[in-house]
């Protein structure tokens, strides 16, 4: 799940405390749509702020991202290639 703010702003420090409260209030409600849908064991919660730390959307944006158990063999490091052959984008390989 993909939340968005409508106002422009490059990443999570560019929201004001009401807009990063809604975005909290958000990943709750989505939260709650996935549990009563499809019953994850987890999620992964993620957000990159800021070219060094990944961000190749400019504009801010945060993943709530259902988890089941045995969908990776090894899910320890949390996103980071959750699906390896989609995991390199960037680069058109």
């Amino acid at each position: 799940m993909l939340i968005i703010p409508n106002r422009h702003a490059a990443d999570w420090f560019d929201l004001s405390a009401a807009e990063q409260q809604a975005i909290m209030e958000l990943i709750e409600q989505g939260k709650q749509w996935l549990e009563e849908r499809y019953q994850p064991d987890g999620y992964n919660i993620g957000m990159n702020c800021g070219a060094a730390a990944g961000q190749t959307v400019l504009h801010m944006h945060c993943h709530l991202i259902p988890r089941y158990a045995g969908d990776q063999q090894d899910p320890r490091g949390g996103v980071r290639w959750i699906i390896p052959e989609k995991a390199d984008y960037w680069s058109g390989r």
